[in-house]
């Protein structure tokens, strides 16, 4: 595992050379692809075996199987494992591989040739692993029981723990306890990927490391990765020789073993380089997993060598666990507590935008301290449309406008960050005022949005080790390569542009108040509407009210000249009358109009009905057809109707007749 700082990552001001700075680039490349999970090899401290099922033919074993148990590699593989670890043995491991989960099964101890192993099985890629871990007899000396003597003491303290604190403290105080390490520090993983040191118990000639950050590439990617999948890893002496597993390849896939699941596996030289430097021969690190991600780890150190037997091991996991779920419990505490603080100035926002009579935003412009305080926030911008309101300190509108308008391409409805200029090159300008923002917005045509600010808070961070210094780099037989750095002294850097982290609690309200924001508007649209359709109700109404009356005049007179003449008087008396026929239905046609808008309000709300009853086709075409034919005249358009006699149809008269009339007028109006 590469093991070194990444100086063109954390330091601005490295005198170090362009080609300097690719060559590292592409080491640092390199390094994050380094396949550590197929070392092909092992650490010395026990066997290894890759065996077939069922009947556990070795595929591979580690070369110290001869050293070890006096079998030369070449003479036990192909064979089954009762050769070399007898009949008796061959069939406990069998028996003991039954297990679906191996932590179900039983510690298995065995002794073969005079000396004492604990075996381990795992299954990975379709065969059986085998590791026979050589038990140390110092190690043994000290009981299990005498070790782990106040277990149910220190699980009691884990669950007592009053903060977070107190919960690191006492796992790392009663882990040092148990196994003896010289060093037992949490190390906190954040969201960049650096780390830093939160808790540690450490002999008095240690170097202390708490509280100083380590950079990402300290522990690369795929390491992380390792530690995410695997509780525990353990290395017994870092000035070790490695032992070659016998054939590199598997003879069935003709592949690299994955060891990722392995006690045993053997770790990159340069971790190990790396452990020298800081002071230490042998390692354990108990991972700490949160929501299925990597979290931090509990990681210990010694100066010399030291041999921690697999049950206190099995115990330091343990702990692991529980802290691990300590940890959710009480970050999902804190996290509702912080919601809880918030509930209040969320409320009285909501009753400030419920009120506004404009724009749910006015609401909070009348508020500007609350809308600031509610975050922590030391300047706020409110944005509607062209309008931009600012309170507190903030950036020129300008720039306001333009940040805005680069959150919004992002299309993140709530957007936090509290070190902008790394991540908006324009940010630099003005994060004395604006290294931190927190935004929301509505999805709305027109701009709009609340945009917090928190100024910038220079601090001196600790780190360990001072990046400046040149590169180190070193051959190999794979070429150049970057060499473990050699210093952890204190290096203290001025950080900039930065501003305090928005807590979870910041975001929350900042998404609880954009879901007010959204259901105010939305009521508020809501009532616009409802007083739009009622403004044309009462309007429709006039208007029908008004227009009836001259049109029930003009039937009234249709009706006295329809008397005057005489359908069987000269023919221009009966072209009059016929005339004066077509007027009363086109009045009458007018009333059922005026009734049609009354019921427009009606099917908005649902309650207008289509009465279907049985029609007379050529009854409906006539009443059409008398209707329109003065307007085919005078256009010079011939219309005609056929209709089969006694044809009836169920529908609504007045609907059936209105559709034909817009039909056949429209008809008439385009040709």
């Amino acid at each position: 595992m590469c093991m070194f700082r990444a100086m063109a990552r954390w330091s601005r001001g490295t005198a170090m050379s362009q080609l300097d700075k690719d060559a590292f680039e592409v080491l640092l490349a390199n390094c994050a692809d380094e396949p550590i999970q197929f070392p092909g090899a092992i650490q010395p401290h026990g066997l290894l075996f890759t065996l077939e099922e069922p009947n556990l033919t070795i595929l591979q074993v580690s070369a110290n199987v001869q050293s070890v148990l006096g079998h030369a590699p070449e003479q036990v593989l192909g064979k089954g494992l009762e050769h070399v670890l007898g009949a008796g043995w061959a069939e406990v491991i069998r028996s003991a591989s039954a297990h679906d989960l191996f932590v179900d099964a039983q510690r298995l101890l065995m002794t073969v040739n005079g000396i004492e192993f604990e075996a381990l099985m795992h299954r990975n890629q379709g065969v059986l692993v085998l590791e026979l871990e050589i038990q140390d007899k110092d190690a043994q000396a000290v009981s299990y029981t005498e070790r782990t003597g106040n277990m149910g003491r220190m699980l009691r303290q884990l669950h007592a723990a009053s903060d977070l604190q107190t919960l690191y403290e006492v796992s790392v105080r009663e882990i040092q306890r148990m196994t003896g390490y010289d060093r037992v520090l949490i190390y906190r993983f954040e969201e960049e990927g650096h780390g830093q040191v939160i808790a540690e118990a450490s002999a008095p000639s240690m170097e202390l490391f708490n509280g100083l950050f380590f950079p990402a590439s300290d522990i690369p990617e795929q390491a992380r990765e390792l530690y995410r999948r695997n509780w525990l890893r353990i290395i017994p002496d870092a000035d070790y020789t490695p032992v070659p597993l016998v054939p590199q390849l598997r003879p069935d896939t003709q592949q690299q073993l994955d060891l990722s699941f392995s006690t045993l596996r053997s770790v990159s030289p340069i971790h190990c380089q790396y452990m020298k430097n800081m002071g230490v021969l042998s390692s354990m690190s108990v991972s700490l997993i949160q929501g299925g991600k990597l979290w931090g780890l509990i990681s210990c150190g010694h100066r010399t060598p030291l041999y921690v037997s697999h049950e206190l091991r099995s115990a330091c996991q343990a702990i692991g666990q529980v802290l691990s779920l300590q940890i959710s419990a009480m970050e999902a505490l804190e996290i509702s507590r912080q919601r809880e603080a918030k509930v209040r100035a969320l409320e009285q926002l909501n009753l400030a935008m419920a009120e506004s009579e404009e724009n749910v935003f006015d609401g909070l412009a009348q508020q500007p301290q609350l809308l600031m305080d509610l975050v922590g926030a030391s300047g706020v911008a409110i944005i509607e449309d062209r309008q931009t309101h600012c309170f507190g300190a903030c950036p020129e509108v300008s720039d306001i406008r333009a940040l805005h308008t680069w959150m919004i391409a992002g299309g993140e409805p709530v957007y936090a960050s509290h070190h902008l200029s790394s991540v908006y090159a324009p940010g630099e300008a003005y994060q004395p005022v604006a290294s931190g923002v927190l935004a929301m917005n509505l999805p709305k045509p027109v701009d709009n949005g609340v945009i917090w600010f928190r100024s910038e808070v220079k601090e001196s961070v600790q780190w360990s080790g001072d990046p400046n210094k040149p590169l180190n780099m070193e051959s190999s037989e794979g070429g150049m390569r970057l060499r473990p750095r050699t210093s952890f002294e204190i290096w203290k850097v001025e950080m900039t542009g930065i501003a305090p982290k928005w807590s979870h609690g910041d975001v929350f309200a900042a998404n609880d108040l954009r879901r007010s924001a959204l259901e105010n508007d939305l009521a508020r649209q809501v009532r616009k509407e409802q007083q739009a359709v009622r403004a044309r109700d009462e309007l429709v109404a006039v208007v029908s009210h008004d227009l009836r009356n001259p049109m029930t005049v003009i039937s009234m007179l249709c009706g006295m000249m329809q008397k005057s003449f005489s359908s069987d008087g000269p023919h221009t008396s009966r072209r009059i009358s016929t005339a004066i026929d077509t007027m009363q239905q086109a009045a009458s046609r007018m009333n059922v109009l005026l009734e049609d808008l009354l019921d427009t309000s009606k099917i908005e709300a649902g309650r207008y009905t289509i009465t279907p009853q049985p029609l007379e086709v050529s009854q409906i075409f006539e009443e059409a057809y008398t209707l329109l034919a003065p307007l085919a005249l005078d256009k010079s358009i011939e219309i005609s109707f056929n209709a089969e006699p006694d044809l009836k149809v169920q529908a609504d008269p007045e609907r059936l007749f209105q559709v034909l009339s817009n039909l056949i007028g429209n008809a008439i109006k385009f040709t």
